[in-house]
C-alpha cells in the first residue's frame, strides 16, 4: 500500500478517534487528547517518509488534531479551556521528556533488549527537544488567541470554517517557523533549511483543510 494511501487513512483515523473521544468524554475526553497528542507526535516525529514526492516527518496528523481539539474547545467552551490544554499538552510534554531521561540514565540489565531502542528515540538532542516545546507553547497559544479574535470578526455558525482554518492554518506557520529555526537553522544549508521548513508546513497546511468536516460535526456534538 502507498505511503500516501496510508497517510490519508491515517488522518481519518486519527481525526475520527478525537471526535470519538469527545463523544465518550466530553469536554475532558479533549483535554486528554491534547495531552496524548503531544506525546505521540513528538514520538512519531523522528520517523521520516516519502509523501507525494516530498520528505516528511510523522507526527504532523496527530499534532494537527490536538489544534483542532483546543479549537473545538474555543468555539464551545471559552478561550480559558483552550488555554488551560494548550498548558496541559506543554506540561504533559516536559513530564514525559523528564520522565524518559531519567529512565534512560540506569543502567541496562545484562539481558535487556530494549534500551538500545529507547535511548535512539528518547535520547532527544537538547536543541530538537527545545524546538519543539518552544513550537508548541508559542503557535498553540496564538491559535486559541487568533481563534477568540476570528470568532468576534466572523461569529455566525456559516463561518466556522473560516475560524477553524484560518486559526490552524497561521498557527502552523508560526510553529514551522520556531521549530526549524531553534531545531535546523545553522545546522544546514539555507536552501536545506528551506525546503524542511517549506515540506512540513505544507504538509500541516493540508492536515489543517482535511479536520474540517470534523470540527463541524463536533460542533453539533453535547449540544444543550
Amino acid at each position: 500500500m502507498p505511503n500516501e494511501l496510508i497517510w490519508i487513512l491515517f488522518a481519518l483515523l486519527n481525526f475520527s478517534l478525537l471526535l470519538l473521544f469527545y463523544r465518550m468524554f466530553g469536554k475532558m475526553g479533549l483535554f486528554v487528547w491534547v495531552g496524548m497528542a503531544t506525546v505521540i507526535a513528538n514520538i512519531q516525529v523522528l520517523k521520516t517518509v516519502e509523501l507525494f514526492g516530498l520528505t516528511a516527518t510523522l507526527g504532523n496528523i496527530i499534532y494537527g488534531t490536538a489544534y483542532l481539539a483546543t479549537d473545538i474547545l474555543n468555539e464551545k467552551y471559552g478561550k480559558e479551556d483552550a488555554k488551560k490544554a494548550v498548558w496541559m499538552g506543554f506540561s504533559t510534554l516536559i513530564a514525559m521528556t523528564v520522565m524518559m531521561q531519567i529512565s534512560l540514565v540506569f543502567n541496562p540489565a545484562p539481558d535487556d533488549v530494549a534500551h538500545e531502542s529507547l535511548q535512539m528515540i528518547f535520547g532527544m538532542i537538547p536543541r530538537v527537544a527545545a524546538g519543539s516545546l518552544a513550537a508548541y507553547a508559542v503557535s498553540q497559544y496564538f491559535d486559541v488567541w487568533i481563534y477568540d479574535r476570528l470568532r468576534k470578526i466572523f461569529p455566525a455558525d456559516k463561518f466556522l470554517w473560516i475560524r477553524n482554518n484560518g486559526s490552524t492554518m497561521l498557527s502552523q506557520l508560526l510553529d514551522s517557523a520556531v521549530f526549524c529555526s531553534i531545531a535546523f537553522l545553522g545546522q544546514f544549508p539555507a536552501t536545506i533549511w528551506l525546503e524542511i521548513f517549506l515540506t512540513t508546513y505544507i504538509i500541516k497546511f493540508v492536515v489543517a483543510l482535511i479536520d474540517t468536516p470534523f470540527m463541524y460535526i463536533a460542533k453539533y456534538m453535547h449540544k444543550k
